[in-house]
């Protein structure tokens, strides 16, 4: 799979941030794992976190050829994702 690094950062963004909301959704788990390997191993990132929160922004640092790198995100547009899996009532039987 050639997904440009930009676009798997947000996939992976999207999707930790689902992770971390639901610690036992193990579909959730899997994918942010998945979208991590593919950003070390498709695009040579050393390192990955969400580095800040704010208001309207996501800011994801990572390390890539040695050089620590920041790339920011729309609050709105990652979070909608969580949105979308929570308004859902299949995703939250227990």
């Amino acid at each position: 799979m050639n997904v440009k690094m930009e676009d798997a950062l947000f996939n992976w963004l999207q999707i930790q941030v689902v992770a971390t909301a639901r610690p036992n959704d193990r579909a959730a788990q899997d994918t942010a794992a998945f979208f991590a390997e593919m950003l070390r191993e498709d695009h040579g990132l050393e390192s990955l976190e969400i580095a800040a929160k704010d208001d309207t922004m996501y800011h994801v640092r990572y390390v890539s050829g040695g050089v620590t790198k920041r790339q920011m995100f729309d609050r709105e547009a990652v979070e909608q994702l969580l949105r979308d899996i929570e308004a859902n009532p299949k995703y939250n039987e227990q």
